[in-house]
């Protein structure tokens, strides 16, 4: 494949909602453009684009996948994003240097919530938006109703720039409305010209008014003409249309059937001449290393600045980075430099994908997008650039995961394995997290969705051959006191020859701090200073551990107002375990509670959902704290306990079709309801008699 200037580049990215046929028209573009000599099959697992073998037997997109080609003596960057909810960041790494978006809506189906997402996920972006009615060859396709839910959902600038001929309720063409010509189906995708029919010939007149109106508010110059009656020359209608596809002021419509690769062609023509290059927008906004702003210029002869936008971790070649440059040129067995990483990275051979398969080359110059690999140092949303002008490229910005699971090796010992893989497959899937807590002595897990978190257990057993169970975590809970009481601790131990001896009275009472507050107030050296530090690190060892379910004790003031000792057998040892004995005595005197741990959830929904929502939040123990308008619809604001909120992401995209979303964070320790505290209470109780069996 030749190099290409900026302006001969089209980046583009497939969007939509899943089993919309984005990687179906995938395959249909790529086959035309003869990138590829097969065209495959989602359902046969050998599509160009669903090439990981997670997506092979889910039979789904999970990955943004790339392929570049050449049409009409141009390249074309396309990006095949995922349509499922749980694999958004996928999505968000396709945008980030993606031109424009082309959004797939099937005839049968219509508009729906990956429909909207995706359209506002490219307005975020200030990308160009077009839409293609797919699926026209399915039964009861029906064009002019989805056209009508995407002009309802997304306003009058949607305008069709391609009209179906339907005969006997099936699609057997299409009239191209800005050459006002019919183009009959062929077979393997090619066409025939044909007469517009006599029935179709003044609503595509109608659709051309329409698109010559938005091709002359681009510019005064062509409205002159357009209110002057004159016609628009064809480089004119192009260019005005153009400008007004960038600017969002038109969204084009095209319709097609992409499993029997008709009007594939011609859609992907117009693309090509109306979508934005890669130069269309002069200069990036980008950060120099000391945080101050610059700009960097979409040239090939300026200094290097690429972004390295996704990775994949591939268990024989390592990681492979794909990237695209903004200014100047990367070259093949060059040296760049990470600003982030402050390192210099030598840069070995480059290549363009084509899904999975790589195509080696010797450049990638502004505009375009590669890949390379086994960098070291440079991962996702890292910046190569020369080092005597480092600039840092604008990073994604990826939503916070929400549902948190733990979790557990199948066999013994394979805990530190599914770590270390778990971190490996970090490297191309930045928006999971993982930590392990040491209080619940778990690996907790967090991603979007059940399924994320069910693909990565299935790339953990792929690509490293580990198996790990996803369970429920433990919810952290704390014990704390509510009474003062004072208690005697005695430890004496006399086995012949140098006993123990340790002796202290302590009054345990609720305390102003999170941990253990510790005081003495002991007249007459009943207990020398020297055994203090006994009792303070035995009453810290007991807290860990509380007397009615195991879990930390916090919040407890401890004095030493009295005790004694032995001049011979009394040693540091002695009191620490006597204090620790006054704990075990004093605490269940105390009026000892569970504490459970409460949770500050905003909950983002359309104002429809809002009574479903508050009703949800009061079965889940939650309190309201404040319900406010936001952009699009509602936030709810509530305090939950965090033993409500195991399943919500599920819950909640059930109860809105996917359109909400929510944020977590940790609010304070509240005391747990007596029914909730009995059964927190019993479970410890039986699990902690499991591992005495167990052993």
């Amino acid at each position: 494949m030749k190099d290409y200037p900026a302006v001969k580049i089209r980046n583009i990215a497939l969007m939509g909602h899943g089993g919309s046929g984005k990687t179906t028209f995938s395959e249909a573009v790529l086959f035309d453009a003869k990138a590829t000599d097969r065209f495959g099959k989602v359902a046969d697992g050998n599509t160009t684009m669903d090439f990981d073998p997670e997506e092979i037997r889910r039979k789904f997109s999970i990955n943004t996948a790339l392929a570049a080609f050449e049409w009409n003596d141009c390249k074309i960057n396309l990006l095949d994003t995922p349509g499922y909810f749980d694999f958004v960041g996928e999505v968000f790494q396709g945008l980030r240097v993606a031109d424009a978006a082309v959004v797939l809506v099937p005839a049968k189906d219509g508009v729906a919530v990956g429909t909207e997402k995706s359209v506002a996920y490219s307005k975020e972006r200030g990308l160009p938006v077009v839409f293609f009615i797919s699926k026209m060859d399915e039964e009861n396709a029906n064009f002019e109703r989805t056209l009508g839910q995407i002009v309802s959902h997304f306003g009058s600038q949607a305008r069709p720039f391609a009209l179906p001929i339907l005969e006997g309720g099936k699609t057997k063409g299409f009239v191209d409305v800005l050459s006002q010509k019919a183009y009959m189906n062929g077979a393997n995708g090619a066409t025939t010209e044909a007469p517009v029919p006599a029935g179709m010939a003044a609503e595509a007149a109608a659709a051309l008014e329409a698109l010559k109106e938005h091709a002359a508010e681009s510019d005064e110059a062509l409205m002159e003409k357009f209110f002057a009656g004159e016609e628009f020359t064809n480089e004119e209608m192009m260019k005005g249309l153009g400008e007004s596809i960038h600017a969002g002021s038109v969204y084009p419509v095209f319709c097609g059937a992409a499993s029997s690769n008709w009007a594939i062609r011609s859609t992907m023509d117009r693309l090509v001449a109306l979508l934005p290059a890669a130069n269309a927008t002069a200069s990036v906004p980008a950060k120099k290393p000391d945080g101050s702003d610059t700009t960097v210029k979409v040239d090939p002869a300026g200094p290097l600045a690429a972004i390295v936008f996704k990775t994949i971790a591939d268990p024989f070649v390592g990681r492979i980075s794909m990237f695209r440059v903004y200014s100047g040129v990367l070259k093949a067995n060059s040296t760049i430099y990470n600003p982030a990483n402050e390192k210099e990275e030598r840069i070995g051979s480059l290549f363009l994908m084509i899904g999975k398969k790589q195509v080696q080359v010797e450049q990638v110059a502004a505009g375009d997008m590669g890949a390379v690999t086994k960098l070291v140092y440079t991962g996702t949303n890292d910046t190569m650039c020369d080092k005597a002008k480092p600039v840092l490229l604008p990073r994604t910005s990826f939503p916070t995961p929400c549902l948190s699971m733990a979790v557990e090796g199948k066999a013994k010992g394979d805990d530190e394995k599914i770590s270390a893989g778990l971190h490996k497959l970090k490297d191309e899937d930045p928006v999971f997290t993982m930590g392990y807590n040491g209080e619940t002595h778990q690996l907790l897990l967090s991603g979007i969705g059940e399924q994320h978190l069910d693909v990565l257990m299935s790339k953990l057993k792929a690509k490293f051959n580990v198996e790990g169970v996803l369970v429920e975590p433990r919810v952290p809970y704390r014990e704390t006191i509510r009474k003062k009481v004072r208690v005697e601790g005695k430890h004496k131990k006399q086995s012949g020859g140098h006993g123990q001896f340790g002796h202290v009275w302590v009054e345990f009472e609720p305390g102003p701090d999170e941990g253990l507050t510790f005081t003495e107030n002991i007249f007459g050296g009943s207990v020398p200073k020297q055994y203090h530090p006994g009792v303070e690190k035995g009453l810290q060892d007991a807290i860990k551990k509380g007397v009615l379910a195991g879990y930390p004790m916090v919040h407890l003031k401890a004095t030493l107002v009295d005790g004694s000792y032995h001049d011979v057998d009394s040693s540091e040892m002695a009191f620490k375990i006597a204090a620790r004995l006054a704990y075990k005595a004093g605490i269940p005197q105390a009026g000892p509670v569970l504490l459970e741990p409460i949770c500050t959830v905003e909950v983002y929904i359309p104002d429809a959902n809002l009574g479903d929502i508050m009703g949800d939040m009061n079965k889940r123990r939650g309190r309201i704290m404040g319900v406010n308008p936001v952009d699009g619809g509602q936030q709810v604001v509530a305090e939950v306990p965090q033993s409500e909120m195991a399943k919500y992401a599920n819950d909640l995209r059930s109860m809105t079709q996917g359109r909400g979303w929510y944020r977590i964070s940790f609010a304070r320790y509240d005391t747990a309801p007596q029914i909730v505290a009995d059964k927190v209470i019993a479970d410890a109780k039986a699990h902690m008699k499991e591992e005495v069996e167990e052993e």
